[in-house]
């Protein structure tokens, strides 16, 4: 099987991008897990595969898959680059489009200055829509890790979330810790370790232990995760600018039921023709 694809990247957190609209695309877990090889394949946090859309209400149909080779719910900076990607290749025409995933319908947006906003719907904080497993409905939870509780908050935005507030990002064990948070019992479906350090109001630094894929160097999902969890802390007001490895994103909230709205950059690196 040959096909083209496209290497992409939003503030790091990088991309293979395939058009399964114009060309049959079928791949195994273990043609993903070689595609997102550093070594042997491309290389890349994740594979999207663009498809045609299953429902008359929407344009295309998104399927995201970890470098592990699961497929995941959702990914908001693979949004953007779906976006951007779908308007390269001539898939369409307009500058917004409705993209159905596995958790319902988003609303990518390509903006005159280049950059994609991405309406990424309403954040679940309900145990058993995320999945979390608690009889509790407080918002900040123990979660007991390696002989310690953490305190974190679990949130959906279309992929679970587990996040905590640090005082010092770069010093905070995201490497030793974020597995841990990520296989623990209470998650079901695994869960996104997102570590969050509060400079103000309206600014946050970030880092992101991501289920099936490792730290990466920014996530979008977990980007509006924090800021949910900090808006409903009392610790920030919307829009929130956060600061990743890969650089920074911005973040609008306006409470209860309303939809997350995050806005950043995506680049194409370069395309390509692989065959496996």
């Amino acid at each position: 099987m040959r096909f083209r694809f496209s290497k992409m990247q939003g503030l790091g957190n990088d991309f293979v991008v395939i058009d399964g609209v114009r060309q049959p695309i079928a791949l195994s877990s273990g043609q993903i897990r070689f595609l997102a090889d550093r070594r042997f394949g491309v290389g890349c946090d994740q594979l999207l595969l663009v498809e045609r859309a299953e429902r008359a209400d929407v344009d295309f149909r998104y399927r995201i898959f970890n470098a592990d080779g699961g497929e995941v719910e959702q990914c908001g900076n693979g949004a953007r680059c779906f976006a951007r990607f779908v308007h390269e290749q001539g898939l369409t025409e307009k500058r917004e489009i409705r993209v159905e995933t596995l958790r319902g319908v988003i609303r990518p947006r390509l903006e005159t200055n280049g950059e994609v906003t991405v309406d990424m719907g309403a954040p679940v904080l309900e145990p058993a829509w995320i999945p979390f497993v608690s009889d509790s409905a407080d918002l900040v939870q123990a979660l007991a890790v390696d002989g310690r509780n953490v305190a974190i908050t679990a949130v959906s935005m279309g992929n679970p979330h587990a996040v905590q507030v640090v005082d010092d990002v770069d010093a905070a064990p995201v490497a030793s810790l974020g597995p841990l948070i990520e296989a623990h019992a209470r998650f079901p479906q695994r869960v996104n370790a997102g570590f969050m350090q509060v400079i103000g109001r309206r600014r946050i630094r970030l880092r992101v232990f991501e289920r099936g894929a490792g730290e990466t160097p920014s996530c979008g999902t977990g980007a509006c995760a924090a800021v949910v969890v900090g808006i409903l802390r009392g610790l920030l007001d919307s829009p929130v600018r956060v600061e990743t490895r890969g650089g920074e994103l911005v973040v609008a909230w306006q409470g209860a039921g309303a939809p997350v709205r995050m806005t950043g950059p995506a680049v194409t690196v370069f395309t390509g023709e692989i065959e496996l």
